[in-house]
């Protein structure tokens, strides 16, 4: 009786173990099927004893197909020789070590190519060494973007080496990280001179402070507006450069560096120059009349002394008077010259010099009084009680006014009418007021007066390039220039410069 109890007892016991085991064997083959990897078990004889579904399906094969068959038999016979599979499995079950980390390219019949990083891994389940495990990972889509995205690099990369602006990256502080070919080009250093430098430290001294600024601004906007600085090449030039810079973020919105996009304005300039230069002949033209005018009085008066001093008998009073009379009137002649001369003048090489803005208004209206005579229209000349000093150049700031004044006159050439000019000065601003009395500007068309070539008068009597002219020269002097127009009641014209501050307050003139 107590045999049969025993019996019973490791009969019992040996079914509680089987059906552990049977539960151990159906978690393995769920633990396989989930793994999104494929996975072979091979025996010491390099026979396939296990394989899970993940393999069957890109093989495209059945268990029977598999199981209790050799390893070359489940892959094409030129990737085991290819890979040395037999020999590396066999190595495993001699070391122990695994080998990890290898590449494998396998084509399953009517399927395309897939690329699989495989391992090779001892499986010990009693403490020795009884299968190996070739487990391998499908990475065909992780390749395949990771082309795509170094595809994308070289491509970026390439873009910004083949434009035609500078592309400039730095980072939040300001350095240098990347430079490109036009950057090279334009200021005629490599990229190994610049890297790790601050951006500014190129800039002309005096702008430095000015571009450091923007730099820090550009932390906390998406862009900001551009800003023109001169830079100084490896050669010791200075070539103006056109800054718009941009945070670059990570991916949680942080501002990681900055990009700078420079655009060269050498050419620009040089543009502008002709244009300004094409102007002033225009203006010249129109001027000849009333110069030919102011110069022919004092001549006249030089003629009449000189006869009367070819007379006999003249007194000494009379002889002095002749003398001092065509002293005042070759003065008056030399003024006017001199003043044409600046007008003309060529600024390809502009120089921003403390000056009086005052005398620069008053010859710039000189030169167009004749223009104002001849169209009926009255001067209101109203200057300042004093000095007012702005940082210019004075030919084109004397351009700049004569354009304004000749638009004005064009303005009121069918009635007349009056022509108001005022130069105020605040704290922070001169500001030059150009106000007639003429036709208006329509409304629709107040946009596009800046716009070169844009005019409103007929084929052959203006140029279009009078106010987008004095729209450059306004910017180059850091200034604002705005027009208001009433359509049939006239038109003014504001201009505000900033004041020189080295100069001293308002001095009075006597």
């Amino acid at each position: 009786m107590t045999q049969l109890a025993t019996q019973t007892t490791r009969t019992a016991r040996s079914l509680e173990e089987v059906a552990h085991a049977g539960q151990y064997e159906r978690l393995y083959h769920m633990l396989l099927a989930s793994i999104p990897c494929s996975v072979l078990l091979v025996d010491c004889q390099q026979r396939v004893v296990s394989a899970n579904q993940n393999f069957l399906a890109k093989a495209r094969v059945t268990e029977a197909q598999v199981i209790g068959r050799q390893l070359q038999d489940a892959f094409p016979p030129g990737i085991c020789q290819h890979l040395h599979l037999r020999e590396r499995i066999t190595a495993v079950f001699c070391t122990g070590a695994t080998i990890k980390g290898e590449q494998m390219v396998y084509r399953a019949p009517g399927l395309s190519t897939r690329t699989y990083y495989y391992s090779l891994i001892p499986f010990r389940p009693a403490g020795t060494i009884e299968y190996v495990m070739l487990l391998m990972e499908d990475v065909t889509e992780q390749i395949r973007l990771g082309q795509e995205a170094r595809q994308a690099e070289r491509h970026l990369a390439s873009v910004v080496e083949s434009a035609s602006d500078m592309v400039v990256s730095t980072d939040v502080t300001g350095r240098v990280l990347t430079w490109n070919a036009a950057a090279e080009s334009v200021t005629g250093y490599p990229e190994s001179d610049v890297r790790h430098r601050y951006l500014y430290e190129l800039a002309a001294e005096a702008q430095r402070a000015a571009l450091a600024e923007v730099l820090n601004q550009a932390h906390r906007e998406d862009r900001t507006d551009p800003i023109e600085v001169e830079f100084v090449s490896r050669q010791g030039d200075r070539v103006p450069i056109s800054w718009v810079l941009s945070p670059m973020r990570d991916l949680d919105g942080h501002v990681a560096g900055l990009v700078a996009v420079g655009r060269d304005l050498t050419e620009r300039r040089k543009l502008e120059a002709k244009l300004r230069r094409s102007e002033k002949l225009a203006a010249l033209g129109v001027m000849a009349g009333g110069i030919a005018h102011e110069v022919r009085n004092p001549l006249a008066i030089i003629s009449s002394a000189a006869q009367l001093l070819a007379e006999k008998n003249l007194s000494t009073e009379v002889q002095r008077e002749c003398a001092q009379s065509i002293f005042r009137a070759t003065q008056k002649a030399s003024s006017i010259i001199e003043s044409l001369l600046r007008f003309a003048r060529s600024s390809d090489q502009r120089v921003l010099a403390r000056l009086d803005l005052v005398p620069v208004v008053a010859e710039a209206l000189a030169l167009v009084g004749h223009a104002l005579h001849t169209g009926r229209i009255r001067l209101v000349w109203q200057p300042p009680g004093g000095a007012v000093w702005v940082r210019g150049d004075a030919a084109l700031l004397q351009q700049l006014v004569t354009n304004l004044a000749l638009n004005a006159v064009n303005a009121m050439a069918e009635r007349g009418g009056a022509l108001r000019v005022s130069l105020t000065q605040t704290a922070d601003q001169v500001v030059l007021e150009v106000a007639d009395t003429g036709k208006g500007i329509p409304r629709t068309d107040l946009p596009k007066v800046f716009d070169p070539f844009f005019t409103t008068m007929p084929i052959g009597k203006g140029t279009g390039l009078g106010l987008s002219i004095s729209y450059a020269i306004v910017q180059e002097h850091e200034g604002k220039i705005d027009i208001t127009s009433v359509e049939g009641a006239g038109t003014t014209v504001t201009v505000a410069l900033p004041p020189d501050p080295t100069a001293p307050a308002m001095e009075s003139i006597p």
